[in-house]
């Protein structure tokens, strides 16, 4: 794993020294003493430009360090080369980090372009209802409540990944109903994002200062 994170990391180089090595090979002995060179190279080069770096984001974004892996995504300076479902997923990080940024504008079409690109691709199966709740959480940093409904509610429809994703919809669709004056139905979603048991501090948190509002209200 640790020797395929640096072979990610410097393959373009040696896809480049690999190259100059096969024509130098090449112009001494012969192509088929350097076509495993050959090879080497185009395997590097195709692999760097198609599939790119995004296998080492993961480590940066397990340490919370957003500034280490937004430096891996801009080192990626022909994103249109990439392979389409790989392609999706830069989009969709980099709207991740334009959100944690607050850039909510940028944050919104580059998701879009993401989910546009991914559309219908197994290679990603399984985010879309992701990637659509965060649409529906930025529509409600717009107060855009009637879209982020829709976005929400797409989502819980496409499936979430975990419990904590699946409680953090239903609380925003909690908020959403509420703010409807839909109280009985804004109480049922936090009901069930209740159930749930999700752990994380922010959602907890929010469940806790929900909760103390619900129970004042009709419904």
């Amino acid at each position: 794993m640790r020797f395929l994170n640096i072979y990610i990391r410097y393959r373009l180089a040696l896809g480049i020294f690999f190259l100059v090595l096969a024509i130098l090979v090449n112009w001494l002995t012969g192509f088929w003493p350097s076509f495993i060179l050959y090879l080497i190279s185009v395997i590097s080069l195709v692999g760097h430009f198609m599939f790119g770096p995004l296998r080492l984001i993961q480590e940066y974004m397990e340490k919370g360090d957003m500034e280490g892996a937004e430096k891996i995504l801009n080192s990626i300076r022909f994103p249109n080369l990439l392979f389409k479902p790989i392609r999706s997923v830069y989009f969709t990080l980099k709207g991740n980090l334009a959100m944690a940024r607050q850039d909510f504008d940028t944050a919104e079409k580059l998701m879009k372009k993401g989910m546009d690109l991914g559309a219908g691709s197994s290679l990603i199966q399984g985010t879309e209802g992701a990637s659509l709740l965060q649409m529906g959480m930025l529509a409600l940093q717009k107060n855009n409540f009637k879209q982020a409904e829709s976005y929400i509610r797409q989502a819980l429809r496409k499936g979430l990944p975990d419990k904590e994703n699946q409680a953090a919809a239903y609380l925003q669709m909690s908020s959403i109903m509420i703010n409807k004056r839909e109280f009985r139905a804004g109480k049922d979603f936090y009901r069930k994002a209740k159930a749930l048991k999700p752990a994380t501090p922010q959602i907890v948190d929010q469940m806790k200062q929900m909760e103390k509002y619900i129970s004042r209200l009709p419904g």
